[in-house]
């Protein structure tokens, strides 16, 4: 059985202080005024990732590196905080928010609870079916802007979303119709719309951290979760499953941000290698994930015998029907400026398809 960190508050408080000490760089809430003073260089920048080495994030992780210290002619250096070396999801956020790390990963699966607006990444079926419009509506500077202010009220500054791939349920059955979640012991993120997205097939959602999930599954206390076939191989819950199911019912979204005092603080010529280094690694994060699910789809095909089971249409169409009345909890949730987001992504997803030839 993998095990991780389990967080507690002295810890919590011990992280802090580590990480205020042992940094050379600037306060993330210095002012401008301090920051624009001559920086000493090099400057080390935290980055805190909401999965393990080896993962879509941390891959988008080394790569920021790299580009940032080419660029910045090794002025800039990035440390990077792997899963479970300095906190939970919802504890990594904080941590930017309250400026004790410089740059985070922040999932709408916990980040929904905080920016309610984040949650429309977690209704199902309201992507596309085709991965082109997806990357390029997930890309898009329009998206970056409806959710700038949000994420601006919680202190944090939005640098752009990376999509990590299809989410896939496992269980120990097939579940191939909405019945087939009936009573079910599904493990859900956090967040409360998460949540509605699985009540509304039947099932019981069952929210529980990340590093915890492996253990649950084990012991039985959840019989389902779902997320990209990367993580289901790296964290191993395909041992403790028999059946994945492919449904495609939503992307796995997670979102770059950094503490919004520190970035608005930041000298000119390091926002400037930031957002540069940010440009050449949006591109790749598609490719990334891409790669990474499809290779470890065949690590888990060599390593187990777990049935694959692929929806038809018909099937899938089930739970689109399904998953509609959770756009309605969405928006009483997320409220006036959520709906208008969800009418403008429906809208956008629309458009692309549109413009699509037909083949």
């Amino acid at each position: 059985m993998r095990r991780f960190c389990h967080w507690r508050a002295p810890l919590f408080a011990m992280v802090i202080l580590l990480l205020a000490g042992c940094s050379d760089s600037p306060s993330p809430t210095a002012t401008r005024e301090d920051a624009e003073e001559k920086p000493t260089y090099p400057v080390t920048w935290r980055f805190a990732l909401e999965e393990i080495e080896g993962s879509v994030q941390h891959r988008y992780a080394l790569e920021l590196k790299e580009r940032i210290e080419s660029i910045s002619d090794g002025n800039i250096l990035i440390d990077i905080f792997p899963y479970g070396s300095i906190g939970t999801s919802i504890q990594l956020t904080d941590l930017a928010r309250e400026g004790s790390v410089h740059l985070a990963f922040a999932s709408p699966g916990h980040l929904a609870d905080v920016v309610p607006e984040t949650g429309v990444f977690t209704l199902h079926f309201l992507l596309s079916d085709d991965e082109n419009v997806n990357r390029d509506i997930l890309a898009s500077d329009e998206l970056v802007q409806m959710f700038s202010e949000p994420y601006a009220e919680q202190d944090l500054q939005l640098h752009g979303f990376v999509p990590e791939g299809w989410m896939v349920w496992t269980a120990n059955k097939p579940l191939k119709t909405p019945a087939d979640f009936d009573g079910l012991a599904f493990r859900t993120m956090t967040s409360k719309i998460s949540a509605e997205a699985y009540r509304a097939y039947g099932a019981t959602p069952t929210p529980a951290p990340y590093s915890q999930v492996y253990s649950d599954l084990q012991l039985q206390r959840i019989e389902g979760q779902a997320n990209p076939v990367f993580a289901i191989e790296e964290m191993g819950f395909y041992e403790v499953q028999n059946t994945m199911t492919f449904a495609r019912p939503a992307q796995f979204v997670t979102s770059v941000v950094s503490n919004k005092a520190w970035f608005d603080a930041l000298p000119d010529d390091q926002k400037r290698w930031l957002e540069d280094a940010l440009d050449e690694v949006s591109p790749l994060a598609w490719e990334v994930q891409a790669e990474l699910n499809a290779s470890r789809l065949e690590t888990i095909r060599q390593n187990s015998d777990i049935r694959t089971v692929e929806l038809t249409e018909q099937e899938r169409d089930r739970f689109r029907e399904a998953s509609l009345s959770v756009r309605e909890s969405y928006a009483r949730i997320a409220g006036k400026r959520g709906e208008a987001i969800l009418e403008r992504l429906i809208g956008m997803v629309d458009e692309a398809e549109s413009d699509v030839p037909d083949l």
